[in-house]
């Protein structure tokens, strides 16, 4: 998923196409594999159920709000802010789910939090007249944490990862499109480039890293599932020097260290173990 942002610079359309297209163009993919789960899953539901329903919802929220937040503040803002939604997944598992969370991961949670404050800090700025999309950032983070938790009640309820995510990507591609039409100017790219990019969206960022998302809160704790938005940030600075030429500086590096460490101590010990 962190390569995404590369792949929005390079499409050529407006923000809320580039979420619209990388939804949409997933959707065969994300049906054929879903057939082949199908086929290895008979008992699996095959309809929408509200946890798929609610998932869907949740990740148009987020994308939505996503980009709004990056028209109205800096990108580093809109990023710093919307890496905070593991703090609302443990407050909501906390007091609307009333289930414990191991104290490593409060521990792990801390060190990413710091780790992507380095990580990004040396972009922020804090500026009265951008409170508005910093606040969207902050909005963002919520409808990502209650996708996350949305995914793994579909994936409790003997969901296959497939399904929950070809489902509630219908439900996302529809939101989007009503959205992209009322307020975009630019709904298709214009080259071979900028469709490709669009692809490589919904390929990559899409049905990889949001289907293998939904693979991993099949078999993982909610909360040390929902750490990974910390290593995209930390893929996006990566794929940024890399592709871009984007500086990293020393501080940066540390950031990224400092997500791994906390990822390592946030990790479950065993099967079982509170999310």
């Amino acid at each position: 998923m962190g390569i995404s942002p590369v792949f929005v610079r390079l499409a050529e359309v407006g923000p809320f196409a580039s979420a619209f297209w990388r939804v949409l163009l997933a959707l065969p993919v994300l049906y054929a594999w879903m057939r082949i789960e199908e086929a290895r899953l008979p008992a699996a539901p095959r309809r929408m159920t509200r946890a798929t329903l609610l998932a869907g919802l949740a990740f148009a929220g987020d994308l939505f709000f996503w980009h709004l937040s990056i028209v109205n503040t800096t990108v580093a803002n809109a990023t710093f802010f919307a890496t905070t939604a593991p703090v609302f997944v443990v407050l909501m598992t906390v007091v609307a789910l009333r289930r414990a969370v191991a104290g490593s991961v409060y521990a792990g949670l801390a060190l990413c939090l710091a780790g992507g404050a380095a990580l990004i800090g040396q972009s922020l700025d804090i500026d009265p007249a951008r409170i508005r999309g910093d606040v969207f950032g902050i909005v963002t983070a919520f409808f990502f944490a209650l996708y996350f938790l949305a995914v793994s009640r579909a994936r409790e309820e003997g969901s296959g990862a497939a399904g929950v995510t070809f489902r509630a990507t219908l439900v996302t591609a529809a939101v989007l499109a009503v959205v992209a039409l009322a307020l975009e100017d630019r709904i298709l790219p214009l080259s071979v480039k900028g469709a490709a990019a669009l692809v490589a969206m919904a390929l990559v960022s899409h049905a990889g890293g949001q289907g293998l998302l939904a693979v991993a809160l099949g078999r993982l704790p909610t909360v040390f599932s929902s750490l990974v938005i910390f290593l995209e940030a930390v893929a996006a600075a990566i794929f940024g020097w890399v592709l871009l030429g984007e500086a990293l500086t020393p501080i940066q590096a540390a950031g990224g260290a400092l997500i791994l460490a906390g990822l390592w101590v946030a990790r479950p010990e065993r099967a079982g173990a509170p999310s």
